[in-house]
């Protein structure tokens, strides 16, 4: 059935006067069907002239509102992201107007929005036939409109957060991990990550809001993760290590996608700890297993000639996903399973020269001297992969008598000395 704009006004109305978020989050998505029943009926839209046929026939800023969702969805059908960015931006400017005067009802209507105005943003971006004349039309704006998106989205987590008189379980405050999770992937798009730390001092100052346990679960994943891809890229890997953990316990079992970003990054911090993956969850994400089943191989087997074939075919794709340093560091533990044969090579006895361990490096492709496999020896002894001590002079190491090689999993403290 096709919906005119007089009897979308109408529905638009009816909707704010029930307080029905719900509806009025679909009213004013683009993609909704009457988006486009509208662009047929207005084939070449302006604001003017929207304005001044329908302008006060319904309560401001209501009809401002629907004059720029015409426009939005105009721009939008005719592939014109850039354009329907900047009337998304202006419609969600004349809402504020309307959201810093209400209570939580309306919520529902601000993700959906913001939402929107994010993958508009994207779409800017990633759009073909815009990249195409980009250099000349839009010289560089690509990145201004994902920084605009978390401005406007800025915007509405301060009034989320400043709302102390509306009721607890009407309040607009159970917006604001959404909203803290948007901002995060935009600011995450265009690596201006170190502003999230504003964010997350502005959720620290407020004492009044409802613990984090009580919001939706799926506004605690995203959330959670964004905290744990900030603590791994300040290189904070036990505080990365929980959140990442506790997003992916609370993660939909159908959100593969959302699982494997999570894996993605947290399965890196679980091989600094000495806890590789099982086999069968690397089978449900074969993207990672193709990744990471090199290294896991490598560090089983202590084939550190393996390990740096790996390090070398993968870089591109490692650097990429922020992940080079973290699997280079684990090397550490591909050196540690080559000594441990080492160990077990001499019947696990106690004093072994260093000029075994030594030929083991050498065997396995690395061209050190004597001098430098005694530090590679010392490195293991002082991070805890080893339990005992060095005689330079006799040149001999001498190992405890138990647990000479302590299980990875059980070192006190596996991020310390990194």
């Amino acid at each position: 059935m096709t919906v005119p704009f007089s009897t979308f006004l109408l529905q638009l109305a009816q909707a704010v006067a029930e307080e029905d978020g719900q509806r009025l989050a679909y009213l004013l998505r683009p993609t909704s069907p009457h988006g486009k029943d509208l662009v047929k009926e207005f084939r070449n839209p302006s604001r003017e002239t929207l304005t001044s046929q329908y302008g006060g026939s319904i309560d401001t800023p209501w009809d401002e509102i629907a004059v720029r969702y015409v426009l939005v969805t105009t721009h939008a059908a005719r592939k014109r992201p850039g354009e329907a960015f900047s009337e998304q931006s202006q419609l969600i400017s004349l809402f504020f107007r309307f959201f810093s005067q209400n209570t939580g009802w309306t919520l529902p209507a601000l993700f959906s929005m913001l939402r929107d105005l994010r993958d508009l943003a994207y779409d800017f971006t990633t759009n073909k036939r815009v990249q195409a004349d980009f250099n000349a039309r839009y010289n560089g704006q690509n990145t201004e409109c994902m920084e605009s998106a978390a401005g406007v989205v800025a915007k509405a987590f301060s009034m989320c957060m400043m709302d102390r008189t509306s009721p607890l379980d009407l309040s607009r405050k159970w917006g604001i991990y959404y909203v803290v999770g948007l901002i995060m992937k935009c600011y995450f798009r265009v690596r201006r990550i170190n502003l999230s730390k504003n964010i997350l001092r502005a959720l620290e100052a407020n004492p009044d809001m409802p613990p984090l346990s009580a919001y939706p679960r799926s506004h605690q994943v995203t959330y959670r993760y964004y905290l744990g891809m900030l603590s791994f890229l300040n290189e904070d890997y036990a505080k990365a290590e929980q959140e990442l953990t506790l997003a992916f316990y609370h993660c939909h079992i159908d959100a593969h996608r959302n699982q494997e970003r999570i894996l993605t990054c947290l399965i890196p911090l679980r091989i600094l700890r000495g806890h590789l993956p099982s086999a069968e969850l690397m089978q449900r994400f074969p993207v990672l297993n193709e990744l990471f089943s090199p290294f896991f191989a490598a560090i089983r087997t202590g084939d550190i000639s393996a390990y740096d074939a790996a390090l070398e075919r993968w870089e591109h794709r490692l650097v990429e996903l922020n992940l080079w340093i973290t699997i280079e560091k684990a090397r550490e533990l591909c050196i540690r399973g080559l000594f441990r044969r080492v160990w077990v090579a001499t019947d696990r006895s106690t004093r072994i020269p260093i000029s075994m361990f030594h030929c083991s490096l050498r065997l396995s492709g690395n061209d050190v001297s004597v001098e430098e496999a005694e530090c590679f020896v010392a490195n293991m002894i002082y991070k805890g992969y080893m339990r005992g001590y060095i005689s330079h002079e006799k040149q001999m190491v001498v190992l405890a008598n138990a647990n000479a090689f302590p299980r990875l999993g059980d070192r006190p403290a596996p991020y310390a000395l990194l």
